[in-house]
């Protein structure tokens, strides 16, 4: 079995949606020696901006480049290594109210037509099962549902939607309000440690 673990934020060892999804990592493989762990770090390997030429090539679509960059060869990786892999495991740190653009760069590299979803009849449909995602979402406001900022959380409600669109359910763990004082970062980052472990396994 395969984990994947992908890391966004730029904060380093101040992160905390990288302590929180180690914590994940540690929790979905414990006890559990054949699980296999690769660690991306998207904030030092991180993706360029996408363009046509970088993506996983497809030769059935209708505006494929006649040329490829030398970015292609890592895109078509990244592609097949999240098809590959059983579990996925992210640190996403809420920036500007969304992701940050490392892990939008990378998310760009598997949300592809023909590969992971298509358009049907009534919209997209999803072409991957069987993978589990779970998600550190990390902020230093309070947006979660009922809150005043809830309509602006673009981050947790994003990713649910993309994976949703190729046809996986998000479990999403919440640290929030950790720029709003010592008070309130510790009981964040609390509830977050509390809901990771209690993870099914």
């Amino acid at each position: 079995m395969k984990l994947l673990h992908l890391d966004s934020s730029i904060l380093g060892d101040l992160s905390v949606s990288r302590q929180l999804s180690a914590l994940i990592v540690g929790r979905l493989t414990q006890g559990r020696a054949d699980i296999a762990v690769t660690h991306r770090d998207l904030a030092e390997q991180d993706y360029p901006h996408a363009r046509l030429a970088t993506l996983p090539y497809d030769p059935d679509s209708p505006i494929a480049p006649s040329t490829q960059d030398p970015q292609q060869a890592r895109s078509e990786a990244a592609l097949e290594e999240f098809l590959q892999t059983d579990i996925l495991v992210i640190g996403a740190p809420m920036y500007n109210y969304t992701v940050p653009s490392q892990l939008k760069a990378w998310i760009d590299r598997i949300l592809i037509a023909r590969k992971t979803f298509r358009y049907g009849p009534n919209g997209p449909e999803g072409l991957v099962f069987g993978k589990r995602v779970v998600i550190a979402v990390t902020s230093g406001g309070i947006y979660s549902p009922g809150s005043p900022g809830a309509a602006i959380d673009h981050a947790s409600t994003y990713l649910r939607s993309l994976f949703g669109t190729i046809g996986l359910t998000a479990e999403i763990i919440v640290a929030e309000g950790l720029a709003m004082g010592p008070e309130a970062k510790a009981k964040g980052i609390a509830a977050a440690r509390e809901a990771i472990a209690a993870l099914p396994l």
